[in-house]
């Protein structure tokens, strides 16, 4: 699919094994999630744009480079926050917007419930975060709210997808990369991702 990227590392599809097993607890869910998110984020930043710098070693002085653009780093509330430590440990100096949205279990529509982003989102480099994209609902939402505030450089990083969910999210933003450990069979009836590995979030939180 085009502007999907499958992360196939060994450790990754190590981890998502664990992640996906049902007797997995949620203390170990965290930490095996924060791994994962950790490993995808370093394909997810790889075309980061750089320039130079000049830095002082012990010896000499010599060429360096600098991320060119500021990071936001959005986790989607709830499931997301799972990702945003092990990442902000990558890139410490990032800023982070949050965007919560809860999925109506009738019409699986996306509601907005709340937002807290940078009023300009023009000059920023963005990884949007979400464990799971199913419906896509949920990332077009998203997307919405970031497209309002003038993101043009976003990127975004799931766990896992649905089919479904990538063209739903495509056909609404079909430039839109998306960065994922696996691309799954299809939705069920109730939206949810199968094989999958469950609710992310209750997995996450223990409830």
């Amino acid at each position: 699919m085009k502007n999907v990227h499958v992360i196939a590392h060994p450790l990754v599809r190590q981890n998502l094994t664990r992640l996906r097993d049902g007797q997995t607890s949620s203390q170990e869910f965290r930490r095996i999630l924060g791994e994962v998110a950790a490993l995808m984020v370093y394909e997810a930043t790889r075309a980061f744009a750089t320039r130079p710098v000049r830095v002082k070693t012990p010896l000499e002085t010599t060429r360096g480079h600098e991320l060119k653009r500021e990071v936001l780093l959005v986790p989607v509330l709830r499931a997301g926050l799972g990702m945003l430590d092990p990442i902000l440990r990558l890139v410490p100096h990032a800023r982070v917007g949050f965007i919560g949205l809860k999925r109506e279990e009738k019409t699986l529509q996306a509601v907005a419930y709340h937002k807290s982003l940078p009023p300009d989102l023009r000059a920023m480099e963005i990884i949007l975060m979400d464990p799971m994209l199913a419906t896509g609902g949920s990332a077009v939402s998203a997307m919405d709210l970031l497209a309002m505030r003038g993101a043009r450089r976003v990127r975004m990083v799931n766990l896992l997808a649905a089919p479904e969910g990538i063209r739903h999210v495509h056909k609404h933003y079909p430039g839109l990369p998306i960065f994922t450990a696996a691309v799954d069979r299809k939705l069920n009836s109730r939206g949810f991702i199968v094989p999958g590995l469950g609710d992310a979030g209750d997995r996450l939180f223990g409830v």
